[in-house]
This record gives C-alpha cells, sequence and structure tokens, in this order.
C-alpha cells in the first residue's frame, strides 16, 4: 500500500527582539538551534517610529517592545552569525520599511550574500497603522508611494522578496470582524496594486501580484477563523482574475503569514492561554487550501509581561507537535465539501464584498481611513460590552474566575523584565557611531535622500546609499517627515455620545451629580505619553467616558508628558488618564508627574492603565498616581465610577 505524501510543514517562527541587537541576536541563534525554521524580528518603537534612541520620545521606549536598530553597525550585530542568504526573514516594519530592508540588504552585501537571493518580507503596510498600531509617520498618499516603492525596487533586485505584508493581524486585535477584516486587508491591497500599476512594466505586474502576501489574525472561533482564511482564499484568487486579470493560478495564490490572536491572552488564570493557542492555531493549519505559510505563536505569558526563551521555546514546540507527531500534513483538505463550511465562506465574503463596495465609493482606503477607524471602535465596543454583558463567555475572566494560584508565575524570574541597562547602553553605542562616520558622505547620502523623495524617485537607493554611508534611523526619518510632513490620524472617537444605554443610566446621572458640583461638567482627559499607538484600550476608555455624559479629551497617541500637561492645564482637566502599553510606564509616568507638580496641577487625579506588574503598580502609587488599571480590569463601568468619585468634591472630602 503506497503511504501518503506528506506536505511540507509551515516555517516555524517566533516574534522575538529585545534589549539590544547583540542580545537579540543571541535569541535568534537559540531560537534556531531548537528548530525554528524562520525569523520574524520585532522593532523597538522608536526604530518603527523613526527616531534614534536618544531621541525625546525614544525615552523609556528603547528596546522595550522590540530590538532597537539605529544603523548599519545595529543591523550587523543583529544578524552575526546568522547567514542572509540562507535565512527567510521576517520583519515587522512599516513606516521605515524603506530604511530596514536597505539596512539589511546593506548587512547582508558584507556578508557576500547574492542580494537576489534573500528571500523574506518586510510588512510595509502602512495603512493599517492608521487604524490599529499607530506608528505611522507621513500622511496617507506618501505612505502609499513609499509602500509601492519598495515593491518596484524588489521586482528588480529582490524578486524572491515579498514586499509588501497585508496585515490584517492587529485590525482583529482592535475589535475588526471577520467581514471587516476581510475587507480592509483586501480594499488596502487593492489600493496598491492600483499605484503598483504604474511602477512596473504590464508583463511583470502578475509576478508582482503574486509577491504581495498577507499577515492575518486567528482568534479563538476558530471554525469561524478557518473559514474566514478560505474566504480569502476565494475572494483573493477573485480580485486577482477580475480586477488584475492575472491568469496564471501561481499568481494568484493567497500566501499569508499569521500570528494567533494576542486581544484573547488573560493575564487572569494565564495558563489557560496554552489552550487558546493551540485552538486557534488549528484555524489556519488544519484546512490545506486555506493553510498558512508561516506561523508565529505568541507565548502563554503575554499578557503579564515579556516571555522567557523557555516560553517562546514552548510556543515553538506545539507547532512541531501539530506538524511532525500528527498525520495533518498525510490529507487533502479536510472541509472540502462541507455544507456547513462552505454556507459561513458564502456569508463572510457576501459580507465582505459589502464593505469592499463601500470602501470603492469612498474613493479607496486612502479616503476612507476615518470611516474605518470609526468602525472599527464601535466593533471593539461592542465587543467589549458583550464580555461586560457575560453575553461573551471568558473563561476565568467573567466566568469561573475563582480559581488556584498559577504555579508558573510564581518565583521572581517567572517573566523576563528587560535590561534596564539597555537603554544607555544602546544610546552610548549610537553617540560612539556617529563620532566615527564619515560626517560628509552621511551628509550628501541624506540630501540625495530627500530630493528624491521629495521629487519622487524611487526612495530605495537612496536609502540603501544613506544606510552604507553610516546614516541612523532618526535621520532616514528626518529626511522623509521633512519631505512629506508629520501626520496625526483620526482617533475615531467621536464627541457625540453613541445610542447606548444600557448600563449606564447609574453613571450618567452620578456624572451629572458631580457636574452639578464643579460647577461645569466633568472633564476627563485621556493621554497616550510616548510612543505606544496601541490606542485601542485608549479609545475604549474616552469612548466610554463620553457616553457616561463627561467631557472628553482626547487627541490620539504619541505626545510627550509636556504636551499632556499643558493640555491638561488648558482644558482644567478634572482628571487625567493615561495609557501605556509598551512597558514604558515608570519613566514616562514619573516625568508627567514631576511635570503636574511645577505647573500647579498637583491636585488633579491621575490615572494609568497597561501592562504594569504588581511591584510597578506600587511604585506608580508611592509617585501618587491614584488608580492604576491592567488587563485585568475588563469592567469599564467600574473605572468610570472610579473617575466620578476622583472628581467629585463631596467624595475627595470624606477621604
Amino acid at each position: 500500500m503506497t503511504q501518503p505524501t506528506k506536505d511540507r510543514p509551515w516555517l516555524f517562527r517566533t516574534y522575538a527582539g529585545h534589549s539590544t541587537a547583540a542580545a537579540s541576536n543571541a535569541l535568534y541563534r537559540a531560537n534556531l538551534s531548537r528548530g525554528q525554521t524562520g525569523l520574524s524580528v520585532a522593532f523597538d518603537l522608536p526604530t518603527q517610529t523613526g527616531y534614534d534612541s536618544d531621541h525625546e520620545l525614544a525615552r523609556g521606549e528603547v528596546g522595550k517592545v522590540g530590538v532597537p536598530i539605529n544603523h548599519l553597525g545595529d543591523m550587523r550585530a543583529l544578524f552575526r552569525d546568522i547567514p542572509l542568504d540562507q535565512m527567510n526573514t521576517s520583519m515587522t516594519i512599516n513606516a521605515t520599511a524603506p530604511w530596514l530592508l536597505a539596512l539589511y540588504i546593506a548587512a547582508a552585501e558584507e556578508q557576500g550574500a547574492d542580494i537576489a537571493a534573500l528571500q523574506g518580507t518586510v510588512q510595509n503596510d502602512i495603512i493599517k497603522e492608521y487604524l490599529s498600531r499607530g506608528t505611522y509617520i507621513c500622511p496617507p498618499r506618501p505612505s502609499l508611494r513609499m509602500i509601492t516603492d519598495v515593491a518596484a525596487y524588489t521586482r528588480e533586485h529582490l524578486p524572491k522578496w515579498n514586499p509588501m505584508n497585508v496585515c490584517s493581524y492587529h485590525l482583529q486585535e482592535a475589535g475588526a470582524t471577520p467581514e471587516e477584516e476581510l475587507a480592509f486587508a483586501l480594499a488596502t491591497a487593492i489600493a496598491v496594486l492600483d499605484d503598483l500599476q504604474g511602477k512596473v512594466a504590464p508583463q511583470d505586474f502578475p509576478a508582482m501580484v503574486g509577491r504581495i502576501s498577507f499577515f492575518v489574525n486567528a482568534g479563538i472561533r476558530f471554525v469561524t477563523e478557518m473559514c474566514k482564511m478560505r474566504a480569502f482564499v476565494e475572494l483573493w484568487d477573485e480580485i486577482c482574475r477580475e480586477r488584475y486579470g492575472v491568469e496564471d493560478p501561481k499568481f494568484r495564490r493567497f500566501r499569508y503569514g499569521v500570528q494567533v490572536n494576542s486581544l484573547g491572552l488573560t493575564e487572569q488564570q494565564p495558563e489557560n492561554n496554552v489552550y487558546r493557542i493551540l485552538l486557534e492555531m488549528l484555524a489556519v493549519t488544519l484546512s490545506k487550501n486555506a493553510r498558512a505559510r508561516a506561523v508565529q505563536l505568541p507565548a502563554w505569558n503575554e499578557a503579564l509581561g515579556l516571555p522567557r526563551p523557555w516560553d517562546q521555546q514552548w510556543s515553538l514546540r506545539m507547532q512541531q507537535i501539530l506538524a511532525y507527531e500528527t498525520d495533518l500534513l498525510e490529507y487533502e483538505d479536510l472541509f472540502e465539501g462541507n455544507p456547513a463550511v462552505e454556507r459561513k465562506v458564502a456569508a463572510l465574503k457576501d459580507g465582505a464584498r459589502a464593505e469592499l463596495a463601500q470602501l470603492d465609493a469612498m474613493g479607496g482606503v486612502v479616503e476612507a481611513i476615518e470611516h474605518m477607524k470609526s468602525r472599527l471602535v464601535e466593533s471593539n465596543a461592542a465587543r467589549i460590552g458583550r464580555i461586560e454583558a457575560g453575553e461573551t463567555t471568558v473563561v476565568g475572566v467573567n466566568r469561573w474566575s475563582e480559581a488556584e494560584p498559577s504555579p508558573l508565575t510564581a518565583g521572581d524570574d517567572a517573566i523576563m523584565v528587560s535590561d534596564a541597562k539597555a537603554e544607555a547602553d544602546q544610546i552610548a553605542r549610537l553617540t560612539a557611531w556617529r563620532a566615527e562616520r564619515d560626517e560628509a558622505a552621511v551628509a550628501a547620502a541624506l540630501d540625495q535622500l530627500r530630493r528624491d523623495a521629495a521629487s519622487g524617485v524611487n526612495i530605495m537607493p537612496a536609502s540603501i546609499a544613506a544606510a552604507r554611508a553610516g546614516a541612523t534611523t532618526g535621520e532616514w526619518g528626518d529626511m522623509v517627515r521633512q519631505a512629506f510632513g508629520q501626520y496625526r490620524a483620526p482617533t475615531g472617537v467621536s464627541r457625540n455620545p453613541s445610542n447606548r444605554t444600557e448600563g449606564l443610566e447609574e453613571l450618567r446621572a452620578r456624572v451629572d451629580q458631580v457636574s452639578d458640583r464643579l460647577g461645569r461638567r466633568l472633564s476627563f482627559l485621556v493621554g497616550k505619553p510616548g510612543l505606544d499607538g496601541h490606542s485601542n484600550g485608549a479609545e475604549q476608555i474616552a469612548a466610554r467616558a463620553r457616553d457616561c455624559g463627561m467631557e472628553i479629551s482626547y487627541d490620539g497617541i504619541r505626545l510627550t508628558p509636556a504636551e499632556i500637561v499643558a493640555a491638561a492645564g488648558e482644558g482644567k482637566a478634572h482628571v487625567v488618564g493615561l495609557s501605556i502599553l509598551s512597558g514604558s510606564h515608570l519613566p514616562l509616568i514619573a516625568e508627567l508627574m514631576e511635570r503636574m507638580g511645577a505647573a500647579g496641577l498637583g491636585h488633579v487625579p491621575v490615572v494609568v492603565g497597561g501592562i504594569i506588574p504588581e511591584e510597578d503598580a506600587d511604585r506608580l502609587r508611592a509617585m501618587g498616581v491614584a488608580r492604576v488599571y491592567t488587563p485585568k480590569d475588563f469592567q469599564l463601568n467600574t473605572i468610570m465610577a472610579d473617575i466620578v468619585s476622583l472628581a467629585d468634591p463631596e467624595a475627595v472630602a470624606a477621604e
């Protein structure tokens, strides 16, 4: 009897990077030795937003959510002893994607690699940054131009490289329904391909369509998620054939990598996250016709802090057991012809087509960003409302919350802590790099970069020349900002209250009472200091406060402590609420509290939300922070009641 032929497994990746390039390099080499088959690089927020590690906005952010890469020396250290012509590297980078790819090319050249042999992906999806992640730099139109500059350059010089990873992952993290995730991602790909048609020869265009890949999310409703992936495959094939006339099936293939959902990982009973991650992985591996090309899994404890190498290894082993111990890869598609699956796929496609038609009528994604952002905020509010009301069960959170303490979180070393000295070390090496380079060569390269950006010439050759000359990430970012200007995306939070009333009647009455005692409407300022662009929590807090009747002020992301204090003074805020998820809460809040006191605002209560360990929460309270909230505080109405009490003159007097 003939044995069935096994499929090759997907690429095994772990999204990783922290502290310094050298520390991340050691982690990568260790992961590769344990059976990882590709790299997925996480960059820190200054690198993602085009700032050097010593910039004012980078304070407290260096090396926190990824590795800092300031120049060619850092990129060289990141991949030391890792032959890039033999590696498949995914770089989660968007606004600075041309620059990081330029540094990668320059580092590969130094290794003696054949540049045409390089394989990997730059995410390079700046559009979703306006909607969900917030690491944009420039306005949408020039951002789209830089996406297609990278694509056109790779077509000529890096034929095996994926120049764009259309990223729907963060859309789901921001609350997108499956239909919205499908439509918003496909509309982004359409905008890119429409622009790219003018930059490559017609005969080369089908192959360029074939190089576009996707990066998606897989949530806990794994049957729906599996059907969503089948819908993605079928809709993409339809778009490639009908809109772009691509006939060759290999260029219409929906190629995607996945990280399973982090939004659903819980701080409470975190060991349950292992089951969630496994079930979510099944959504993108069970169906052969819609199987992921690369899978990266979060660690079970990412809701608590930075995973240790052992935690990452555990996630890797989950993939290896499924791929090598089970018989999954020996069979054809298990769901072909299943009527329930076909009905669900058809419904998702219909919903996505309706969303796409609406976006098309608005002129496409660039013109529809504000509309899409508001839709995501509304969808996320509905999701949170269902959890609060118990309509959606989250085990260990809103049901079965009483449990034995987790032994996995015991001990001082249960969660990895980033090196406190890493930021100073990074800045010292950056200073030394600047001192040792040829300043005239750097200045000439940057001037050429600025002129090419302004003139419309492809930005990649000048970026590579600047990388070779020794320019820094912040200098590249400055040239882009000079050429295109900076941009502040819409928050998606309307000033007008929603129609929601359920559960808010008592809170609205309290807000009215306290406002009468204050002599004006209770004013609540929501701020996001630093470079953290994860704004979902801040948006939901602002929207709920608005619906409770407060006067809210929320201007979005990327504000300095000085700007937030100035806004609190000008708006005469009764309470200031800060959201920080990047781990930089201690230095940023310390500076803000000091500035609040100096501005005569020391009496204004400050509340803070984020992924904050209890020992850090104690330090924040010692600084004068009135309340600290973490992901376990999922009842937004309880937070609203606290804010009202903090502003209530009678409650304050009673204390």
